[in-house]
């Protein structure tokens, strides 16, 4: 597929996703890094959501819990460009009732073409690196391109 290049704003819109067992860690994590992350939007899945806003004191949408469909509606917002940064603790020793929305998520994030973290390490990189509060552009699937071709293709 075709691309086109598209930016991230310098006000990025960061997806917070957390399984039960690395919620605190995700709050420890954001606690951390509150003065980074309070000059961006802020967006998670159910009790993640509602446990950031408390830990944080910063304001955080709140969508469905993940085993609801939080992923997905966290999926969907990428490629309308509403989700810039994903962070999304997850527990690699717990088989998930809803993985395959998390397969899911991780693909669209990676077709998109947004940056990903899934632990504290990768997260401290993405925070800490000096794109994360810039202008940056990078490449997307060029969609409009892709009708075209399909539609005189199918013509």
């Amino acid at each position: 597929m075709k691309t086109k290049a598209q930016s991230l704003h310098k006000q990025k819109q960061i997806a917070l996703i957390a399984h039960d067992n690395m919620k605190q860690e995700l709050s420890d994590w954001a606690l951390r890094h509150k003065t980074l992350l309070m000059t961006h939007k802020l967006c998670a899945t159910g009790t993640t959501g509602y446990k950031l806003e408390k830990d944080l004191g910063l304001p955080v949408e709140k969508l469905v819990s993940g085993p609801l469909g939080g992923d997905q509606q966290i999926g969907a917002r990428i490629p309308s460009g509403d989700v810039d940064v994903l962070i999304f603790f997850w527990d690699p020793f717990e088989s998930m009732p809803h993985d395959p929305d998390i397969k899911a998520l991780l693909r669209i994030a990676a077709v998109w073409n947004i940056p990903v973290a899934c632990n504290p390490a990768s997260a401290d990189f993405i925070v800490n690196s000096p794109l994360f509060s810039q202008e940056y552009s990078r490449n997307v699937p060029d969609y409009d391109s892709y009708i075209l071709e399909r539609s005189v293709h199918y013509s």
